[in-house]
């Protein structure tokens, strides 16, 4: 950051000090190309491009709503292209080109079938996750509880049992075995020392709302991660997303939803439980290619 001159580095989080420093770096070189997940957040059908963390930031691209209609984009794309800064009276970059979507060519995408139409079976491949003899966990689980691509899990445990640990050594044993798959931990309501814990453990893509942000943000965090699965499956690539933890997020539903007027055992309205359905039952192995697999606590 000292070598580019970036003057207000002490105040930025290390992502966002890695993107800054790629972006100064582009700006010196001539040209400027970046990179996001699509958020469209608008009636009128433009949309944004998140670079850090799936979330709002001050980097945001804008990408028109032109754009997104001649490439069919969709809310969870991965889309690069080329960027011009601001111009005046402006907030945000603006998307001038689409490079990519989702590592693949515009056109390309453009012809993917839309996930609901995509026939789910059965898990019919098992996820090993047996790595190294010191590693007994993982290793009973292959053999007591194993877990198939495009399998729902939950994995119920009393509070210190070692669930966050658990998810962990799961992470690692599928970046060994699997690299060719797609890994998100998606972390919801949990201490920031946690978060970045995990990150530093597991080499996997890490998206977090920790206990300090409101819940709209937990809610928000978790259907955008849900989105960016999908658009994977629907490029016949296998997903998993190991989530920590369900039910916090289901917590994050019950206070954001407007009350149904009924309530269960414990406070919980019943209509909070519809989209942590719609996040789990998302998951399914797919017949024309690809899976989406989740295990949460």
């Amino acid at each position: 950051a000292r070598q580019y001159k970036i003057s207000y580095y002490s105040k930025l989080t290390k992502k966002e000090l890695i993107f800054a420093i790629l972006k100064t770096r582009s700006e010196q070189e001539g040209y400027f190309f970046m990179e996001g997940v699509l958020e469209i957040v608008s009636q009128e059908g433009f949309g944004f491009l998140r670079p850090i963390n799936y979330s709002p930031s001050k980097e945001d691209i804008y990408i028109s709503a032109s754009q997104i209609r001649r490439f069919d984009l969709r809310n969870g794309d991965k889309v690069s292209g080329k960027v011009r800064p601001p111009k005046e009276n402006e907030r945000y970059y603006g998307l001038l080109q689409v490079d990519a979507v989702n590592g693949e060519d515009p056109e390309v995408a453009k012809e993917r079938v839309h996930f609901p139409a995509l026939t789910p079976l059965y898990p019919d491949r098992q996820i090993k996750l047996e790595t190294t003899q010191r590693n007994l966990s993982t290793r009973i689980m292959d053999l007591v509880a194993p877990v198939g691509f495009g399998q729902r899990g939950l994995i119920v445990a009393p509070p210190k049992a070692g669930k966050t640990s658990l998810l962990k050594e799961i992470a690692n044993a599928i970046t060994t075995n699997y690299p060719d798959a797609e890994l998100i931990v998606l972390l919801i309501d949990e201490r920031p020392e946690e978060v970045t814990d995990i990150e530093r453990s597991v080499n996997a893509d890490v998206v977090s709302s920790t206990f300090d942000e409101v819940p709209e943000n937990h809610v928000k965090v978790a259907e955008i991660v849900l989105e960016r699965a999908r658009r994977l499956v629907e490029h016949k690539r296998d997903v998993i997303i190991l989530m920590d933890s369900i039910t916090r997020l289901a917590r994050a539903y019950n206070l954001v939803i407007p009350p149904s007027g009924r309530t269960l055992s414990g406070g919980i309205d019943p209509a909070a439980f519809h989209r942590p359905k719609r996040f789990f039952g998302s998951a399914r192995n797919i017949e024309e290619g690809g899976s989406l697999t989740i295990l949460a606590t």
